[in-house]
């Protein structure tokens, strides 16, 4: 049975192995053990926590595109309100988006500032991405040796004036650096040349913003990264996903040897253009949401692996930023916060198409893992980070705002009911939620958790 565990937990567990009854044992903050079910007696002395009768357990979420904004807009948001949301969602680790801090993490100081302020704040752990913007080539091999699991760059406008875009010249030196370093490179795929082209979007009719970021603007753009991946070998990751039309362009890269990836988010899988209300602002994000249709193509890109995971793109911001007294698209932040809701939100369209939780644990926590180079998170399997979800699958709840960790409230799922209830997670094998119970009422706790990777 191995050595003496400080922690047991028992129930079904999605594992590599797919769903099994297990008694899963931890030693010293990692999964020393997944045993038979019935073998508890052999570790006399040993807490064993039982999952209730409609519960699974599920290895920690890996959220690789959070928006936390501290230092310097952390009235957005900040580590210690983005972890807690974090860790009330299953959400175990996030990785940290280089914008829209104060300074962003285009240097190994700026990174160190990011630091420090996260640390003794973060119930979960957290990673960092850097950023690639014009001038900064002399600070990415001191980002890279820092720990940065890569580098996010913007082919548009970002939105903030201190992180500007990359030019094709630039994208290409920054592959080719980006390549020698072994590192990955992350894009935000829109082509400016294709924005607004049909259109403006202001006022607040949700459709003429929609015309405005045409599917054309994702597909030339990433057109673009994978030449210069074809060009110096690097490896490129698509962010955020919303157009349909880009799943044959990622395909044919990836049947190329190319080593291409791209993630969507849970608001273009499950949100529809239709669907948004005049001068419903919360719903406003870029690349946009699209219609029905172009949804059920991008789950199928997802059933098919051609996408490969499904991560938040919790983009926060003050509600008077949403402008909602006047619902105008052109001025409000474009952003969602979802953090905490991305798990029962993919869960509760993906169990109506057929899908099963093993595909839940691939596309949100194993795949996002591998994406960062996260060794040991997203799975439960010996020898992992001891990162547990007990997940109620069937249990459905109605979102109240009220109730939501984030430091702002609006979004653009209130009211509606979903399916797949989060009742507790652990990270290295203490409880830093449980569903009802606030933390302070729990053995051990009181202070954060986390680590920084």
């Amino acid at each position: 049975m191995g050595e003496h565990p400080d922690l047991l937990v028992a129930g079904p567990a999605v594992t590599p192995e797919g769903l099994v009854p297990a008694l899963i044992a931890v030693t010293g903050g990692k999964v020393s053990g997944v045993h038979d079910a019935d073998v508890a007696a052999a570790f006399p002395g040993v807490p064993v926590q039982k999952l209730r009768p409609d519960e699974v357990l599920l290895p920690g979420v890996v959220d690789t595109h959070v928006h936390v904004n501290e230092p310097g807009r952390t009235h957005w948001e900040g580590f210690a309100t983005a972890t807690k949301a974090a860790a009330a969602g299953g959400v175990t680790t996030i990785v940290d988006m280089p914008l829209n801090s104060l300074p962003p993490t285009i240097d190994a100081a700026a990174l160190e500032m990011k630091r420090s302020a996260a640390d003794g704040q973060c119930s979960v752990d957290v990673a960092f991405w850097g950023g690639a913007v014009p001038g900064n080539e002399p600070d990415r091999g001191r980002l890279h040796q820092a720990g940065v699991r890569g580098f996010k760059c913007f082919l548009a406008d970002s939105g903030v004036p201190e992180f500007p875009p990359l030019d094709r010249a630039g994208l290409h030196r920054a592959a080719a650096q980006l390549a020698e370093l072994d590192s990955l490179l992350l894009v935000h795929a829109e082509d400016p040349a294709h924005l607004g082209e049909v259109g403006g979007p202001g006022g607040a009719d949700y459709m003429a913003f929609l015309r405005s970021r045409p599917p054309r603007a994702e597909t030339s753009a990433i057109q673009a990264v994978i030449e210069a991946a074809r060009r110096t070998g690097v490896r490129a990751h698509i962010l955020h996903v919303s157009s349909a039309d880009a799943i044959e362009l990622l395909a044919e890269a990836r049947a190329e040897g190319l080593a291409v990836t791209g993630e969507t988010c849970p608001h273009y899988l499950t949100l529809a253009a239709d669907d948004v209300p005049p001068g419903a602002t919360e719903f406003k994000c870029c690349p946009p949401i699209r219609d029905r249709a172009n949804a059920d193509r991008l789950w199928a890109g997802l059933l098919a692996g051609v996408i490969d995971c499904v991560v938040s793109d919790h983009s926060p911001c003050p509600p008077d930023l949403k402008v909602r007294e006047t619902g105008d698209f052109a001025k409000a932040w474009g952003g969602i916060a979802s953090l905490q809701l991305s798990l029962p939100v993919v869960w509760t369209s993906a169990r109506k198409r057929g899908c099963q939780l093993t595909d839940l644990v691939r596309w949100m926590a194993d795949g996002p893992a591998r994406l960062a180079g996260l060794a040991g998170k997203g799975r439960i399997a010996v020898g992992c980070d001891a990162d547990l979800v007990a997940f109620a699958p069937d249990a459905s709840f109605v979102v109240e705002p009220g109730l939501l960790e984030h430091r702002h409230k609006l979004t653009p799922y209130a009211g509606r009911q979903l399916t797949g209830e989060v009742r507790r997670a652990w990270l290295h094998g203490r409880e830093i939620f449980r569903a009802g119970q606030d933390a302070a009422g729990r053995e051990g706790a009181g202070r954060p958790e986390g680590e920084l990777l």
